[in-house]
């Protein structure tokens, strides 16, 4: 079964009389559990693609379903509550709350829930100590090196158990070492968790983790 389908997709945006074609009639499918590395020079449309997927974007014509909706037919209020209940997305630069210490932005997702303050506590210490953080609850962003902040930001992208987790160039911002320890957890997660992530990445020794490996080119998947 796929989680994702993307059924040819077209995404253009224009800038006064021109025309520019990001995404030229894109059909992809992510079966549930994959683990899908997108590869291509800047400019190919990855994110763009990436951002279609979460919902935070919307095609041009075309249609994207993941975990068993259509998301083009949804209202962006809809999409909004649909997005915080199946995507967990991964930023290269964390994203992460500076004046909230490493529970307080792990728990920000569960806000959105119906969980009461000692559960979603309980939650985002459990997440945390899934990415091996948990000696680092009170700790704030700046307190972290950067391989554990973008740690945290995984573990706020986990914390509502997504059903497809999405990186955007994870490993961009960070020394050999840290780039080493976040693959490794996304392995884990992929393999220990069955999450279906699509990952974002320039570095080739990246998508060498991923199972299945995706080019695009000039906003089109070349084999």
């Amino acid at each position: 079964m796929a989680t994702i389908e993307v059924e040819n997709v077209r995404k253009v945006y224009h800038r006064d009389a021109e025309e520019l074609v990001v995404l030229d009639g894109i059909t992809v499918e992510v079966p549930d559990g994959d683990y899908v590395a997108l590869m291509g020079p800047s400019g190919s449309g990855k994110t763009t693609l990436l951002n279609l997927i979460a919902g935070i974007d919307r095609p041009t014509s075309g249609t994207v379903t993941v975990a068993g909706t259509e998301l083009t037919a949804l209202s962006e209020r809809d999409l909004a509550q649909w997005r915080s209940r199946n995507v967990g997305f991964i930023f290269q630069f964390y994203n992460l709350i500076p004046v909230l210490n490493a529970e307080e932005n792990v728990a920000l997702p569960l806000l959105l829930t119906n969980l009461s303050r000692s559960e979603r506590k309980k939650r985002a210490l459990m997440t945390l100590e899934l990415v091996g953080l948990a000696d680092r609850s009170n700790h704030f962003p700046r307190q972290l090196s950067g391989g554990q902040e973008q740690r945290v930001a995984i573990a706020q992208a986990i914390v509502t158990d997504p059903s497809v987790l999405l990186a955007d160039e994870p490993t961009g911002d960070l020394d050999a070492r840290s780039a080493e320890e976040i693959l490794r957890l996304l392995e884990t997660l992929n393999r220990d968790l069955k999450k279906t992530i699509v990952m974002v990445t320039h570095d080739p020794r990246a998508a060498q983790r991923a199972r299945t490996q995706k080019h695009l080119e000039k906003g089109v998947l070349v084999s």
